[in-house]
């Protein structure tokens, strides 16, 4: 896996240059990933947006800071994502404001279809669902612990709906997207913070 760590690394982005991918993708009507749709491109248009609206508002808590501050190794966050993903449009910023806190954290993102083999050992319930966060030592590229795709909060309300609707609806979508507006990041934030050493 060490190997597997390394190689996926060398092809990541910083949040900044995942970002300008996206955009830059945008605006030739294109999305991340293997698969190319009108549907996608609206998905990644809007998920731009969303990351532009939560890069301005998210807020890490005085908490977190705290415990961000006290770490004292140096850390890869390594993020399986995609431009379309609407979850991974909602947690990025999150991550990214944590990681600002402290520089023994390096957040690197990594897309999913161009990482296939890697996806591919972070399965949830045998579906290459994302974003996926692996934490690393930075030193020995060991995993500490994975994260993802949603907070557990999201993941009961998306099972219950489901459940509801026979399936992922536009219902479905709308309640998920207010209960990441009302969770403003916090439930992500606290998550991933009980996984890290």
């Amino acid at each position: 896996m060490k190997q597997l760590y390394e190689q996926s690394i060398t092809k990541s982005y910083t949040y900044k240059a995942y970002r300008d991918l996206v955009d830059t993708l945008i605006t030739e009507s294109k999305s991340t990933g293997d698969t190319q749709s009108d549907e996608i491109l609206a998905y990644s248009k809007l998920n731009a947006q969303r990351m532009n609206r939560l890069d301005k508002t998210v807020v890490v808590t005085d908490e977190v800071k705290e415990s961000l501050k006290n770490i004292s190794k140096k850390y890869i966050w390594l993020v399986l994502s995609e431009g379309w993903c609407g979850d991974a449009a909602q947690i990025l910023p999150v991550m990214n404001k944590m990681a600002e806190v402290t520089p023994f954290v390096e957040l690197k993102i990594v897309l999913r279809d161009e990482n296939k083999e890697l996806m591919d050992h972070y399965l949830t319930n045998g579906g290459r669902s994302i974003p996926k966060m692996i934490i690393l030592e930075a030193d020995t590229m060991e995993e500490v612990s994975n994260w993802g795709p949603r907070p557990s909060g999201a993941v009961a309300l998306v099972e219950d709906l489901k459940n509801k609707y026979g399936g992922i609806n536009e219902e479905l979508k709308t309640a998920l997207q207010k209960w990441y507006n009302d969770d403003k990041g916090v439930s992500i934030q606290k998550e991933i913070l009980e996984l890290h050493p």
